[in-house]
């Protein structure tokens, strides 16, 4: 049950969204840029990392429907998910994303954690600015957006199909319309 009233049936962000719309707006705005506008990571690593965050920080509704999205994206039977959440060093991903996701772990602790050595070893993988700076920004922007969905009790479906139709529906027309 929430912490506060939301409307019956409507999943996670999606009840909080409605109930209050002026929220809703800025932060689809914000969705939208992080994962799908130009950056040299691809909209299937983006939604990784977004989905990599929420299990570290255990939102099932985010990490769910962003798992759901990435697998869209990747064309993953979930192997590649599930990896990267149980190992994420020994996934079945490039050496760059393996750098990428450690500096997303160390920004889901607090931004202070990420180090020289950690942004270096992503350069050295072949990461560019753009992809460090939207890593960080996805890891933190998930760190709130995971807050906002469990920090107000929001219903959690346990139906993973649910999750599956959102995320073919986010993959396929984004986050505003």
């Amino acid at each position: 049950m929430a912490h506060i009233d939301l409307p019956d049936n409507l999943a996670g962000i999606i009840g909080l969204f409605a109930k209050h719309p002026e929220t809703a707006g800025v932060l689809c705005e914000l969705a939208q840029t992080l994962l799908r506008s130009e950056s040299s990571l691809t909209e299937g690593e983006r939604e990784l990392i977004a989905a990599y965050v929420s299990s570290r920080n255990k939102c099932r509704y985010c990490m769910s429907t962003h798992g759901a999205v990435a697998k869209y994206f990747l064309k993953d039977d979930g192997e590649i998910l599930n990896s990267v959440f149980n190992d994420y060093q020994n996934a079945p991903v490039s050496g760059k994303m393996k750098t990428l996701l450690n500096i997303a772990s160390k920004v889901q602790l607090g931004g202070k954690n990420v180090t020289d050595n950690d942004v270096e070893a992503a350069r050295k993988e072949g990461a560019d600015d753009k992809a460090i700076h939207d890593t960080v920004l996805i890891a933190a922007a998930f760190c709130m957006f995971n807050r906002y969905v469990d920090g107000l009790g929001t219903w959690q479906p346990d139906d993973m199909s649910i999750y599956e139709d959102r995320g073919t529906m986010l993959a396929e027309k984004g986050y505003v319309r």
